[in-house]
């Protein structure tokens, strides 16, 4: 029998943790349930050791982010199996079985989603995730049910197990070896897309990422950070710059960098025409930043053994901007 420990990470999230956590402790019978708090300034730690006495806590020194909290939390907890769930998802009854059958039917799986769902929209995805996610050849991240902040209604259309690019950090298995083979998650990516570059190790190293419709799970969505907010343009903007940089070939890395640092110009002379400057400022210190540690990027992809092909088509953006492309099925078959 596998050994599960679904792992929340929490930053003054006390609220969330009355919402959310009741629905895990109720459908998650079997599995270790622990709070990771990343050195929160609210009573969350006080409410959880008061109201959850059986539940683990972990006190991180510091606030290091979606990255470094949750590495410095996983060294405390032996298990078969990491669940990272966010502390805004609602899971949902008999949501652990169908993962759990997943890992021990396939081997060479490492990393498993569930469907994700809106919270506030129950009939729709998520935007974080919805039913697995993929990239196109410059290295932009899309899901099957959202491209961009289009969001498809789920009318079973993602009902399958299949394999995927990337999972969601909202919600995302993985087996503790292969967690720990690839020295957890990098922490100069501090928050966003650091879990497309686990996913992306882990597949360089021969392993598969999964989806399955047989559990679902809601998630609110933008606890820390909204889609709106110029920090989170920032991060993403950088961060997939480094994940390109670390897990592309040298001489293909270095062609589509070139390609994605003039679109991310255009990006954000469309932020200018919006007059969204502080989404324009936080590409300009996204670049300034990749510029800063591009070496100690380049030296960790060092390591890597390239998979040949990682995207699934070639340009989300032309689709979506220029062919007005808001459906995944639509997409592959452009």
């Amino acid at each position: 029998m596998l050994k599960i420990a679904i792992v929340i990470l929490n930053w003054n999230g006390k609220s969330l943790l009355e919402k959310y956590l009741p629905s895990v402790l109720n459908y998650s019978e079997g599995s270790a349930i622990y709070v990771v708090d990343n050195a929160s300034t609210d009573d969350s730690v006080a409410f959880l050791k008061e109201r959850y006495p059986t539940i683990g806590v972990i006190q991180n020194d510091e606030n290091g982010g979606f990255a470094k909290g949750y590495n410095d939390g996983l060294k405390q907890i032996d298990a078969d199996i990491y669940c990272l769930l966010n502390s805004d998802v609602e899971v949902t009854e008999n949501w652990i079985d169908p993962i759990k059958q997943l890992f021990e039917t396939k081997q060479k799986v490492a990393i498993i989603q569930p469907k994700i769902l809106d919270l506030r929209n129950k009939e729709y995805f998520e935007y974080a995730g919805a039913a697995g996610g993929f990239i196109d050849q410059l290295g932009y991240p899309f899901c099957r049910g959202r491209v961009f902040q289009s969001l498809e209604k789920d009318t079973g259309q993602y009902d399958d197990d299949r394999e995927i690019f990337w999972a969601t950090g909202a919600c995302l298995f993985i087996r503790s070896t292969v967690f720990n083979d690839l020295g957890g998650f990098d922490e100069d990516y501090f928050a966003h897309q650091e879990e497309v570059d686990l996913c992306w190790g882990a597949q360089n190293l021969g392993h598969t990422v999964y989806y399955t419709a047989k559990s679902h799970v809601f998630h609110l969505g933008g606890s820390t950070l909204n889609n709106v907010n110029p920090k989170k343009t920032y991060l993403n903007f950088r961060n997939s710059l480094f994940s390109i940089t670390k897990n592309l070939p040298r001489r293909k890395a270095f062609v589509i960098i070139f390609l994605r640092l003039f679109l991310d110009g255009i990006a954000a002379i469309r932020f200018i025409f919006q007059l969204e400057f502080d989404h324009c400022f936080a590409i300009l210190r996204a670049h300034l930043s990749f510029y800063r540690q591009f070496r100690k990027m380049y030296r960790k992809r060092e390591k890597a053994n390239f998979m040949i092909k990682y995207y699934l088509i070639k340009s989300i953006v032309w689709s979506h901007f220029v062919h007005q492309i808001n459906n995944f099925n639509a997409l592959v078959k452009d």
